[in-house]
C-alpha cells in the first residue's frame, strides 16, 4: 500500500485531496460493502461520493455494461444512439420540466458548466446568483461561483457572481429567525441584492448544500425565490448532482420541497445515476436548451456504455422503490444518531433527510469548527470498519453520511453503532 501511495504522490499533483493518514485502496465492492488491498471489509457509507446510489456491483448494471461493451461502446453524438435516446425519454418524463429536453455530460461539474453556458446565451448576461457556502464542480466557470473557499482556488473567472443568504439555516445572520422569519429575511436580502446589479443571469443552487455540509433552508425557501425571480425574467438552476434520483426520500428531486413556484428552468444531475459511471447532464425547457447559436457536440457524454448503465440502474431504482427505502431507512438511521449526539457535547448538530445526513461537529461549548475531530471520526470509523465522508464551509465542520439507496435496516444499524462509538473515542 505505501508503494502505492509513494507512485501516487510521485505523479499525480499535490492537491488532489486523499482521506485517511494511510489512504485506502478499495479493489472490490457488492451492495453495500468495499473491501480493501488487504482483504477487509467495510460498509460503505458514502458511496464513492455519492455516486454509487443503488448498490456495489448490481447485477442489472454490470450485465448491461457486459452486453453493450460487446456491442459497441462509444460513437459519440454524432450518431443516433439508442441507449442515449431512450434514457433521455425516461430522464425528461421524471423531471417535472415541461417539453423538456436533456443533454448528456461526464460529470456534474460539466453539466453545471453546460448550465452556466445556456443560461448566460438565453439571458445575455454573465451575472449570476449562487448561494453561500456552495459547490458547483472543478472547472474555471463552476470554481468561480462555488461560494466555498476551501474548494475554489482561483478568483479569476468569466461570470460576476453574487452570493445570496439562505443554504445554512442554522448560522449566520438569519439563523436565530423561526422559518417563516428565515424565508422572509432571505427573501429581502435578494430582493435588496438585485437592486444593486445588472440583471443576472440565474440563481443556481442546491437544494441541499454537499460539500458544504449537507445543509440545506427550510422548505419553500427557493420557491419564494423563484417568484422574484420570475419578476426578472431570471432563471432557476438546480444543481442536482447530489440531491437528485430520490436520495432525500421525501422527494424524487430535491427541488420538490420548493416546487410551490412550479419546477427550475434547469436542472443539472450526475453521480448516481450512473452508479459509477461517468454519467452527468443537463435538463431544460426546449427554448433555453435551444438558444445556442451555433454547433454543439459531446465526444464522450451520452456514450452507450454509460448510456445502457444508467438506463439499467434508474430502472432498478424506480421498480424498487428506493426513494421508499432512503426515506424509511434514512429516517430510522437519523434518529439514531440524533440519540446518540444527545449525549455528547461535541455533536452540534445532526440533520439531513433520506439517506442524506450530516454530522456537524464543534469545540464542545462553542459554534467554532472542529476539523481535527472530523478528522479523528472518519480514522476511527475506518477502524471500525464504516466509510463516511466529511465536509464544511466557512468555520464549519460536518461529517457527510450517504449509503446506497438500497441500505438495509440491519446496515443502518451497524454503521450507527460504528459511527457512534467513533464519535465517543474522538470526544
Amino acid at each position: 500500500m505505501n508503494d502505492l501511495y509513494d507512485r501516487h504522490r510521485a505523479v499525480l499533483p499535490d492537491w488532489l485531496a486523499l482521506y485517511y493518514e494511510d489512504p485506502l485502496e478499495i479493489t472490490h465492492g457488492e451492495g453495500r460493502h468495499v473491501w480493501d488491498a488487504a482483504g477487509r471489509r467495510y460498509l460503505d457509507f458514502f458511496g464513492g461520493i455519492l455516486t454509487t446510489m443503488t448498490a456495489h456491483a448490481l447485477p442489472e448494471v454490470t450485465k448491461a455494461v457486459s452486453e453493450q461493451a460487446a456491442r459497441i461502446i462509444h460513437s459519440s453524438t454524432l450518431y443516433l444512439n439508442r441507449p442515449m435516446v431512450e434514457l433521455a425519454e425516461r430522464i425528461a418524463q421524471l423531471s417535472g420540466i415541461p417539453d423538456a429536453r436533456v443533454f448528456f455530460t461526464t460529470s456534474g461539474t460539466e453539466a453545471n458548466d453546460t448550465a452556466l453556458l445556456l443560461a448566460t446565451a438565453y439571458r445575455r448576461s454573465n451575472t449570476v446568483l449562487a448561494m453561500r457556502n456552495s459547490y458547483h464542480g472543478r472547472s474555471f466557470s463552476t470554481v468561480g461561483i462555488t461560494g466555498n473557499r476551501s474548494w475554489s482556488p482561483s478568483s479569476l473567472s468569466p461570470l460576476q457572481t453574487l452570493y445570496v443568504h439562505g443554504g445554512v439555516r442554522t448560522r449566520g445572520p438569519f439563523a436565530h429567525l423561526d422559518d417563516a422569519g428565515f424565508i422572509a429575511a432571505c427573501v429581502d436580502d435578494l430582493v435588496d441584492l438585485l437592486g444593486h446589479t445588472r440583471p443576472p443571469a440565474a440563481l443556481i443552487a442546491e437544494p441541499v448544500q454537499g460539500v458544504g455540509g449537507f445543509t440545506s433552508p427550510p422548505d419553500g425557501l427557493y420557491a419564494a425565490f423563484r417568484d422574484v425571480l420570475k419578476e426578472h425574467g431570471i432563471l432557476w438552476i438546480a444543481d442536482e448532482v447530489q440531491t437528485g434520483w430520490g436520495r432525500t426520500g421525501d422527494h424524487f428531486w430535491g427541488w420538490q420541497a420548493h416546487g410551490r413556484s412550479g419546477p427550475p428552468d434547469i436542472v443539472t444531475f450526475a453521480k448516481g445515476i450512473g452508479n459509477g459511471m461517468s454519467v452527468g447532464g443537463v435538463i431544460a425547457r426546449a427554448e433555453i436548451m435551444n438558444c445556442l447559436d451555433a454547433n454543439s457536440i459531446s465526444t464522450f457524454g451520452g456514450t452507450q456504455i454509460t448510456m445502457a448503465a444508467a438506463l439499467a440502474n434508474l430502472n432498478h431504482l424506480v421498480e424498487h422503490d428506493l426513494q421508499g427505502n432512503a426515506r424509511r431507512v434514512g429516517g430510522l438511521l437519523i434518529e439514531r444518531l440524533r440519540a446518540v449526539a444527545a449525549g455528547l457535547p461535541g455533536v452540534r448538530e445532526v440533520r439531513g433527510r433520506g439517506l442524506m445526513i450530516g454530522v456537524e461537529l464543534a469545540r464542545p461549548g462553542t459554534d467554532e469548527a472542529d476539523p481535527r475531530a472530523a478528522a479523528a471520526v472518519l480514522e476511527a470509523a475506518r477502524e471500525g470498519g464504516l466509510l463516511i465522508g466529511k465536509g464544511g464551509g466557512h468555520d464549519t465542520s460536518a461529517l457527510r453520511i450517504a449509503p446506497p439507496l438500497s441500505l438495509t435496516v440491519a446496515e443502518a444499524e451497524e454503521g450507527a453503532a460504528i459511527l457512534a462509538d467513533a464519535l465517543r473515542a474522538a470526544h
